[in-house]
């Protein structure tokens, strides 16, 4: 292969880069370079099929390459973030340091077994090319790597308090889990064509997604996410009524 046909496979590794640098600022408590990488990551993510298609130069080892990446970026890193939410919350509460007290933070790693088992079964589903069959891993990973910068920097100090209950972060966890692994199908954002009779799911999203970001800064990410997924269920409930 020649060395332009493998720029894509170095966009992805470019992903694994990201992610790995972020993985040590979350075992930090550095929440905010983290995200940052993980956010420079998943741009990576998204430019690699891009390329590789303009390229033609898809192949299964940039499929492989690309999972690998994503375990990472929007497996590793969003599970050691939670954890260390968790455990941070249990130091804050309590005056025990046992480690044994410590171990429950532990549950914030079932993110990174959700998403190890959501991208294997991504690579041998065939139903999968033009939508999502349930949550994307980078879709989570975005979503919890939103909640400390949430806790630090949002104005709404109930929703920060939120954060600071266990029992909430661990209600998320086990929600996103099971929503990554969940057979709801999904919307993509690839364009067939750019009409909006054939797109005004995607349009509404771009737009409802833009006005929130400028509007919540930080806390729209969660809300963002929330609305992606109710807006693919009322799409589908929408093409099942025309059935």
């Amino acid at each position: 292969m020649s060395i332009i046909k493998q720029l894509p496979n170095l966009i992805t590794l470019g992903n694994l880069f990201c992610g790995t640098i972020a993985t040590i600022f979350a075992v930090e408590s550095n929440f905010k370079m983290a995200a940052l990488f993980v956010v420079a990551g998943i741009v990576f993510d998204f430019f690699d099929g891009f390329v590789a298609r303009l390229l033609k130069a898809s192949g299964e080892l940039g499929k492989q390459l690309d999972s690998l990446a994503d375990m990472v970026t929007s497996g590793v890193v969003p599970g050691i973030i939670m954890s260390r939410l968790i455990q941070n919350n249990l130091l804050n509460q309590s005056n025990s340091f046992d480690d044994n007290f410590l171990d429950v933070a532990l549950i914030g790693l079932i993110l990174t077994l959700g998403a190890c088992y959501r991208l294997a079964n991504f690579n041998i589903d065939t139903r999968q090319s033009n939508s999502f069959i349930g949550l994307p891993t980078p879709a989570m990973s975005l979503f919890v790597i939103s909640l400390p910068l949430i806790q630090e920097y949002s104005n709404y100090s109930y929703v920060s308090e939120l954060i600071t209950n266990n029992y909430v972060l661990i209600f998320i966890t086990v929600i996103l889990t099971y929503l990554m692994n969940a057979e709801i199908p999904l919307f993509s954002l690839k364009f067939k064509n750019y009409t909006i009779k054939d797109n005004f799911i995607k349009y509404l999203f771009l737009i409802t997604s833009i006005i929130l970001i400028f509007a919540l800064n930080y806390l729209s990410v969660p809300l963002i996410i929330i609305f992606y997924i109710i807006l693919s269920v009322i799409s589908n409930y929408g093409k099942k009524a025309k059935l």
